[in-house]
């Protein structure tokens, strides 16, 4: 049976007509929840035949343009200039919630010292599972990757996919940083890891949850498969990692990625050695080559966009593999503070 709508807003943010089935599958599934949320916002980042086709042929959600920079974090701001909620949840366009996702996602707010929660990212193949590609990198294909909690604790901060915050930190620190967040499909990305940082250094004595429970699926296309995928990812990935120490330090932007790089990976590259030497599972040798190729063409990205950073003294532009990245001190509600 279906509870009374919960005072939250769902914010799905979308870009492509390629992906029209996989929108309808995720506005269906924020429809079907048992605890349904207040409003459910489509957001179209530029995209007017996208929007016109919504309005048209989605109901019961409410449509909104992107009136920000283009990318998924102007995207996500102009939806929570629309949302009306305390609460503001966000899920993928070719992502799909559990009838149970808002319920699992909404009980720990009733901790006023949680500023946000996130839950797991579970891949959905096109196809099947690339063999090569190991399990702690799954952050390249935006899921829930080994090394992250299996239990319910305090985290730096949740995947972009699954994620909802209070609106309090919206009013008071700003939105996602346009510089940084994702821009059609070039994949960049830690727009929400410099928001939910900036959050903490402004409230250093509250959290953001990982809820095992609160369960999206994310469909994976058959492109973010490849190698050259994975190698674009993971140079984007130090990139941006890059930009956002400029913001929040480099203490408070790599602890998490000291820990997944000193215990994670080790573990996940003697695991696969094991698969390969021991269980005579010859793509092992693969993962752990992806491993150590991953980690380093991300220290890589790190390393260069430092530099390209330090050389433009921070308020120019990174140029990788053809694209241009101005670097931007706007949230929604102009410089946030730190």
């Amino acid at each position: 049976m279906t509870q009374t709508a919960y005072d939250i807003s769902v914010i799905i943010c979308a870009y492509s007509d390629e992906r029209w089935d996989d929108l309808n599958a995720a506005i269906e599934s924020v429809q079907q929840q048992i605890l349904p949320p207040k409003e459910i916002i489509v957001v179209i980042d530029y995209n007017p035949g996208l929007m016109k086709r919504v309005k048209k042929q989605v109901p019961g959600v409410v449509v909104a343009e992107n009136t920000e920079a283009p990318g998924l974090s102007g995207t996500r701001n102009s939806g929570i200039a629309v949302a009306k909620s305390q609460i503001v949840a966000f899920l993928d366009d070719d992502a799909v919630a559990t009838p149970d996702w808002l319920i699992k996602l909404s009980e720990g707010f009733t901790d006023p010292q949680v500023l946000g929660i996130g839950g797991p990212v579970i891949p959905l193949w096109s196809d099947k599972a690339p063999p090569w590609l190991p399990e702690e990198f799954y952050w390249v294909v935006g899921c829930t990757y080994r090394g992250m909690p299996q239990t319910e604790q305090a985290i730096r901060n949740p995947v972009g996919a699954n994620m909802a915050f209070r609106r309090g930190i919206f009013d008071t620190v700003g939105g996602f940083r346009s510089g940084i967040g994702r821009v059609g499909m070039y994949p960049v990305g830690c727009e929400e890891t410099e928001l939910c940082i900036r959050a903490r250094q402004h409230w250093p004595g509250r959290v953001f949850l990982y809820q095992p429970q609160a369960i999206v699926f994310h469909r994976i296309s058959s492109n973010r498969t490849h190698w050259h995928y994975f190698y674009s990812r993971c140079y984007a990935e130090g990139l941006s990692k890059a930009v956002v120490t400029r913001y929040v330090g480099v203490k408070d932007a790599l602890a998490s990625e000291y820990t997944y790089t000193i215990r994670a990976l080790p573990r996940g590259g003697i695991q696969s050695l094991k698969d390969a030497l021991l269980y005579h599972d010859l793509t092992g040798f693969a993962r752990a080559g992806a491993i150590v190729v991953g980690l380093a063409v991300t220290a890589a990205g790190y390393l260069i966009g430092s530099v390209l950073l330090w050389i433009t003294k921070f308020k120019n532009i990174i140029v990788v593999d053809g694209f241009s990245h101005r670097d931007s001190k706007s949230a929604v509600t102009g410089e946030a503070q730190q």
